[in-house]
């Protein structure tokens, strides 16, 4: 047996650019054993450049240029944080990232920046309220598709007549003219258009503006944007719809307050791509600059540094060998896409263009993005192996084992305790108070432990919120992976600080636990509630009850297929999040509910069995009112199932009456959800109020059925 290897080094990579990818790439197929690679970036995907101007002109679809860096990462064994970063603390080696749920500070040995340039342009007054800025990309994207679908909206003016302006101003105008419309497309420059380039390339695409009738105002100095126009120099005005900032990239200004040495605000690096101020930091890509050799902010020179990074990624972590150089080549070709299926390509003073530039270009496009949709496969598959055995609630204890299990436990003989039938929480009698105590833990199933953090808490939160109890203080059991001490140290604040926020704004408080290293991460908390009242259980449900489910369902699933690389970045980032969500709010407005679960490993339809067979009623389930997490669906009817699936079915496959034929959703009623949504059994007249009060919370809340009479069983419609 091989021992799990210790990690030592922490490599922080910030930004999802061009290399970052290709580097995360290369690691997934050659580890470095003693590095935990992590990747930050604002967004689970990363647009490519170079079909931009072809999906601005409606020859891609948006998914044909996005890297979905969640599969990306998972590949490469690397955790996803998404969030941008705003700081670099060099003494203490932090990275401050700003993310969804609130700022993180995140330890590197080696961090890397890879973050681009930004198009904005805060010295034109009214830029920020009225224009979009060309980059970031996926930004720029999604404003554009907004406008282009909308009817009767054509006045485009691009500021910024270098070649990534004309590109856009050509894709615009036929992306538009497709769509019926008669554009009006200008570029603006402050100075002299695409002088970059030969001059028989900017003469060719001068002339290819000038057929298109795209004006290009050179040494036209805007003076301000208005919600309707572009106002230039000598009160002329261009009236515009929509405002594209294609001009003037320029560095990102958190980097001026690094303290590393900078090149017009970009980042200066020697030859190994470390940068000449800290041998901790390297940097590359359109945020660096490269001092023995400067070139132009392309995105070949990203693609082709990308080997040489992951090297001295490898060599800095092992210690001991001088970095690799970089060594960029001195040309490259430049094609350049001409609005129609059509490009102009141009290297060594040669020019060519027309619809076979544009093939190559399609094909070379291509087959770049073809590197982030199918990975290499590290290991062959046993086809008698047993399956991977999922994370989260998935890798519970199979239903029948355990309910025969507790069956033998003796029946507890003091009076200050008890249990109810089928809750997983135990009740304590307190003067003036019942308290309720539960414990519960998860394989880690992310890599980002502040987030695996969140959803332990969660989750463990699950069964104190089922009973109408206020959580009061929690223990955490934490494993870890073998890894060096100042590792560890970071590890455990990530987890820590995560939970505790969680549990603070909750009532509640982190207040001690247990931490060991093993070969896999597991988190968990036993958390303790009060409750004035007597806890509510599963035994009171009425018939003629509503049903309440507070969030989507579908968790299980999504994380199975993901296990198997076959979910989109998109539906895993909405599980996790739906997941990471509290409850406490839901759990105060269901406090007088007849009865209430959280639904988690056992499935939707295992939990509301409980809820029957302690009430010793039946229930109906309406399959079309069950809200779903995003994908959950599509992975269901591929048939990809969690692996205690099938035992969450056997257990209740005699009491439970499905539709013939059962459609795919179906299967989803026995999926192990992990920090579920809470099931509440409600009196009728006040099912609507609390669905109108649930979703002004912003939960996806629904009535999916009621209980009826009759000894237990579910019947699906």
């Amino acid at each position: 047996m091989h021992a799990t290897p210790s990690l030592t080094k922490d490599i922080l990579l910030i930004g999802g650019g061009h290399a970052h990818a290709l580097v995360l790439r290369r690691l997934g197929m050659a580890p470095i054993p003693q590095a935990r690679l992590t990747l930050v970036n604002p967004g689970t995907t990363a647009p490519y450049s170079g079909m931009l101007p072809g999906h601005i002109a409606g020859h891609y679809p948006l998914d044909a240029l996005q890297i979905d860096l969640h599969r990306l990462a998972r590949f490469a064994g690397a955790r996803l944080i998404d969030g941008h970063a705003t700081a670099i603390d060099r003494a203490a080696r932090e990275v401050l990232v700003q993310t969804a749920s609130g700022p993180r500070r995140l330890g590197y040995d080696i961090a890397s920046l890879d973050i681009g340039v930004t198009s904005d342009m805060p010295q034109i007054p009214g830029f920020a309220e009225h224009a979009c800025p060309a980059k970031p990309l996926d930004a720029f994207a999604a404003r554009w598709q907004a406008f282009a679908e909308a009817p009767g909206r054509a006045r485009v003016v691009v500021i910024g007549a270098g070649v990534a302006g004309v590109e856009l101003a050509m894709a615009a105008h036929h992306r538009l003219s497709a769509a019926g419309h008669s554009p009006s497309v200008t570029l603006v420059d402050a100075g002299t258009a695409l002088s970059a380039l030969g001059g028989g390339s900017r003469a060719r695409l001068f002339e290819t503006l000038r057929k298109a009738s795209i004006p290009c105002l050179e040494y036209a100095r805007v003076t301000h944007v208005t919600a309707e126009a572009v106002h230039l120099e000598n009160d002329r005005t261009l009236p515009a719809d929509f405002i594209i900032g294609a001009g003037g990239a320029r560095p990102h200004d958190w980097l001026t307050e690094t303290g590393l040495d900078l090149h017009n605000g970009f980042i200066r690096v020697g030859p190994g791509l470390r940068s000449t101020t800290d041998p901790a930091i390297f940097a590359v890509g359109d945020c660096a600059h490269f001092e023995p050799d400067p070139r132009p902010k392309a995105g070949v020179y990203a693609v082709r540094a990308a080997p040489v990074l992951a090297e001295n990624f490898r060599r800095a972590t092992e210690g001991g060998a001088a970095l690799k150089p970089f060594r960029p080549q001195r040309d490259y070709l430049k094609l350049i896409s001409l609005g129609s299926q059509s490009a102009l390509g141009e290297k060594l003073g040669l020019t060519a263009s027309g619809p076979w530039v544009w093939r190559v270009k399609d094909r070379i496009d291509r087959a770049f993005m073809a590197k982030f949709t199918a990975y290499p496969s590290m290991a062959p598959e046993d086809p008698a192996a047993e399956p991977m055995l999922c994370a989260g609630c998935g890798a519970k204890i199979a239903p029948t084992a355990l309910k025969a299990a507790l069956a033998e436990l003796p029946t507890p003989e003091r009076d200050d305790l008890m249990s109810l039938p089928g809750d997983d929480a135990a009740i304590l009698a307190m003067e003036g108070d019942w308290q309720v105590i539960t414990t519960d833990h998860l394989r880690g199933f992310t890599e980002d432990l502040a987030l695996m953090s969140r959803i332990a808490a969660v989750h463990a939160l699950g069964d104190i919120w089922a009973m109408g109890a206020r959580p009061q203080a929690a223990l955490a059991s934490v494993t870890l992976r073998r890894m060096a001490p100042e590792m560890q140290a970071r590890s455990m604040r990530e987890v820590l600080s995560a939970a505790s926020a969680i549990l603070r704004d909750e009532g509640a408080e982190l207040v001690g636990g247990h931490s060991s290293m093993g070969a896999e991460v597991q988190l968990g908390f036993t958390v303790t509630g009060l409750r004035t009242a007597f806890p509510v259980g599963l035994e009171n449900a009425q018939v003629g009850d509503a049903l309440i489910l507070t969030k989507p369902i579908g968790t299980g699933t999504i994380l199975a297929a993901d296990m198997r690389g076959q979910a989109e970045a998109t539906w895993v980032a909405g599980a996790l999040a739906s997941m990471a969500r509290p409850q406490g709010g839901p759990a105060r407005l269901l406090a007088t509910a007849h009865a209430m679960t959280d639904v988690t490993g056992f499935g939707l339809a295992g939990h509301l069995m409980a809820i029957c067979e302690a009430s010793h009623v039946a229930a109906t389930l309406k399959l079309a009112a069950l809200p779903l997490l995003p994908g959950a669906a599509e992975l269901a009817a591929k048939g990809i199932r969690s692996t205690l699936w099938a035992e969450n079915r056997a257990a209740i496959a005699s009491r439970i009456a499905l539709p013939a034929p059962a459609p795919p959703e179906t299967d989803l009623l026995f999926d192990p959800q992990t920090a579920g949504g809470l099931l509440a059994a409600v009196p009728p007249g006040r099912a609507a109020r609390l669905l109108t009060d649930l979703q002004a919370m912003g939960f996806p809340a629904a009535r999916i059925g009621q209980i009826t009479a009759g000894d237990p069983f579910l019947t699906v419609q």
